[in-house]
């Protein structure tokens, strides 16, 4: 069989492509390469800016793009990502956020305890969860799981995830489960491009823009922490936290990961999560586990405590405890 020619192919192409203005994949890699080149996103040839937005929105994006991983960056280039993420959001969604970029602090390792015997099931810490952290709306995604369990069971693979009756349920239960922030995270490790990592106050965290969701972490992570977006995430600017962290609530796109990060928008103000604060019970407490006057070290030294699957070898910042 004679090989077929070249220009033949391409001229079938041509006949096969649809009429109107078309961008393939290496025409668009060209244009990008010149973007890159030139400082600039609107010099994207073959490809009408009507496709990716204004020429300022365009390349504000392109440099978010090319900008270098988010822990190489210096203090510099962390302003002016923050200013660009706040521009982009007035240009999209005409909305006015709050942009951080705050770094850990000194002398602080955040920890995370879970009174088993005093959750009820309410869900509050859920519903704040969704709310602080402008998780999508139309999956009703949610970092935090509450399983409801019977007594006798000592995981939450046994229990119930998913019940929509009246709690507390007499004879049961309740066992939060949500990023356990391990010291010996598997999801970091198995992270292809290093896109999630541990700060040095033991969150565990994403940056997004480097994360090309190929949920490996999904499928390392023993405790249910991580979630995919499958599309956009929905959130109604009505009900948008503006006031957001690059390594926390700002707003994903579809195929990246996302996680808990013990509202690190709000942690390392001195705040508590928002899970923490919304729960009626008391069953959740949050400090530094660094200082031996915090409310989280009287809980490992004076109550009955135990970590799930401690057996894994992950050392998770995240213990239950019982009254």
């Amino acid at each position: 069989m004679e090989p077929r020619n070249k220009s033949d192919c391409s001229k079938e192409k041509d006949i096969a492509r649809p009429q109107g203005k078309r961008c393939g994949r290496r025409a668009f890699l060209k244009g990008a390469a010149k973007a890159a080149a030139l400082g600039s996103a609107a010099v994207l040839t073959g490809c009408g800016t009507e496709l990716l937005g204004p020429k300022e929105a365009l390349s504000l994006r392109w440099q978010e793009y090319f900008k270098k991983n988010y822990r190489l960056m210096t203090p510099e280039e962390k302003k002016e990502t923050v200013r660009r993420l706040e521009r982009l959001a007035k240009i999209k969604n005409n909305v006015d956020i709050k942009m951080s970029a705050r770094p850990p602090i000194d002398g602080v390792l955040f920890g995370y305890a879970f009174n088993v015997t005093r959750c009820e099931g309410y869900m509050e810490c859920v519903a704040a969860c969704v709310k602080e952290n402008n998780l999508d709306r139309k999956t009703h995604t949610q970092y935090i799981r509450i399983f409801e369990m019977e007594h006798g069971q000592m995981s939450p693979d046994s229990g119930e995830g998913k019940f929509f009756h009246e709690v507390p349920v007499e004879d049961h239960f309740y066992m939060g489960v949500q990023c356990f922030h391990c010291q010996n995270a598997p999801c970091v490790k198995a992270c292809p491009t290093k896109a999630t990592w541990m700060e040095p106050d033991g969150i565990v965290v994403v940056d997004y823009d480097w994360c090309i969701g190929c949920r490996y972490c999904i499928a390392a992570c023993p405790y249910y922490g991580r979630r995919f977006n499958w599309n956009d995430p929905h959130v109604p600017l009505n009900e948008m936290t503006r006031k957001q962290h690059y390594l926390g609530n700002r707003m994903r796109t579809r195929g990246q990961m996302e996680k808990c990060t013990f509202c690190v928008q709000r942690s390392r103000e001195g705040r508590l999560p928002a899970c923490a604060e919304a729960c009626p019970t008391g069953a959740r407490v949050f400090g530094n586990l660094l200082d031996p006057d915090s409310e989280i070290r009287f809980v490992l030294k004076h109550k009955k405590v135990f970590r799930f699957k401690e057996d894994l070898g992950t050392d998770p910042k995240f213990w239950y405890f019982v009254d």
